[in-house]
């Protein structure tokens, strides 16, 4: 599964917003209207608009990689279905909704996508990002570029570490041909990637990054292996050996913070050119996370805004306000702005302070929409 610090998304604009649309730092336009819209949100806890909805369209993956547990209920098969959403619309529509998030499990696996999507091009200038394990890029090629706007997929390294962790024959390879077909279908089509960062890839950093050049990548992110929480099907947070299996022990990350100060020095123009999506000093970040986790230092001042931007709409319908936060009620039950917005959405809201909450501050995929991360 991809998680969701997706890149090219919104981001805030300075409080004193004319009427005239504002360009942000990832050069896309937020109108004053919007700007104020956040700004309420921020101030009274109450959602007035949502810029992502993150919506796991399909329970089922089509990999088994080592970091993840969701292929483990690949028997139990759930997915949100046009019927399930259309009760919401309308509720989407009030929220100003600007970027709905199709992941999973693996999103291709659904048994109807794009009649999915055909509602969801009902929402007034919505895009639909895609995330996917890149495996049926190939064959849905022509409904990709139909129906969603760009593609965002995992990579776990060069091609002999990548379908190690996934543990699929030619993952890499159907990945690079996908790339390809979504090409040849529109010329320039955007794709860009996610790549979690773990005890089985870390030392192949520099050929992560060679590899996507080479199949074509736009841009590429990175992410640390999640440890400690209960997302990607576990029902409970890992205990050892599991998390042996992904973290890195003192002398790797050691090991790591070294590759990573080569890394920034050999991929300078990467970084200036934002191939890679991070600013070294956030690439900096990783080995620290991991050094925490065994209580070597603190971990990383967590800068995110995501219950106030964002919501997860799962499978079975539960609403959460991120991907590690218990959920908020199931649209099944209550329309999602209602869910939202709900006197325990706002009190969660407002009480929650992730520079101190323990799932926050021990988080590996944060959003922060027109917010600089700290060193």
């Amino acid at each position: 599964m991809s998680t969701t610090s997706t890149t090219g998304t919104p981001s805030t604009t300075p409080s004193n917003a004319s009427s005239a649309p504002t360009t942000t730092s990832a050069g896309h336009r937020v109108s004053a209207l919007e700007t104020l819209r956040r700004q309420a949100t921020r101030s009274t806890h109450r959602l007035h608009s949502l810029p992502m909805v993150v919506l796991m369209a399909h329970s089922r993956c089509n990999c088994r990689c080592v970091m993840c547990d969701i292929w483990q209920a690949n028997a139990t098969r759930r997915e949100l279905s046009r019927e399930d959403l259309e009760p919401h619309l309308a509720g989407l529509r009030q929220l100003h909704v600007q970027r709905v998030v199709l992941s999973g499990g693996e999103a291709l696996m659904h048994s109807n996508l794009w009649r999915l999507c055909s509602l969801l091009r009902e929402l007034p200038e919505t895009q639909i990002t895609l995330l996917s394990t890149g495996l049926l890029l190939k064959t849905f090629a022509a409904e990709v570029t139909s129906w969603c706007d760009e593609v965002i997929v995992s990579i776990d390294g060069s091609r002999a570490v990548h379908d190690s962790i996934r543990r699929v024959p030619r993952a890499f390879d159907r990945l690079a041909e996908g790339i390809a077909a979504l090409r040849q279908q529109r010329p320039g089509y955007p794709v860009s990637a996610r790549c979690v960062l773990q005890r089985r890839n870390f030392r192949d950093l520099p050929n992560i990054i060679d590899a996507a050049h080479a199949i074509g990548l736009d841009r590429i992110s990175f992410m640390a292996v999640d440890v400690s929480s209960t997302a990607f099907n576990r029902p409970i947070p890992w205990e050892e050996p599991r998390v042996a299996e992904v973290a890195l022990d003192r002398q790797e990350v050691d090991e790591f913070a070294s590759l990573v100060e080569d890394t920034i020095a050999r991929y300078a123009d990467d970084f200036a050119a934002g191939f890679i999506a991070e600013r070294p000093d956030k690439l900096r970040r990783l080995p620290r996370y991991f050094a925490a986790l065994h209580g070597d230092g603190a971990f990383p001042t967590t800068i995110c805004n995501a219950p106030w931007v964002s919501t997860v709409i799962e499978a079975d319908g539960d609403v959460r306000p991120c991907f590690f936060h218990p959920p908020l009620g199931n649209i099944h039950d209550q329309p999602l702005e209602t869910i939202l917005n709900a006197p325990a959405s706002i009190a969660f809201r407002r009480q929650l302070d992730v520079t101190r909450d323990p799932t926050c501050r021990a988080c590996v995929c944060t959003l922060s929409l027109g917010r600089r991360t700290p060193v």
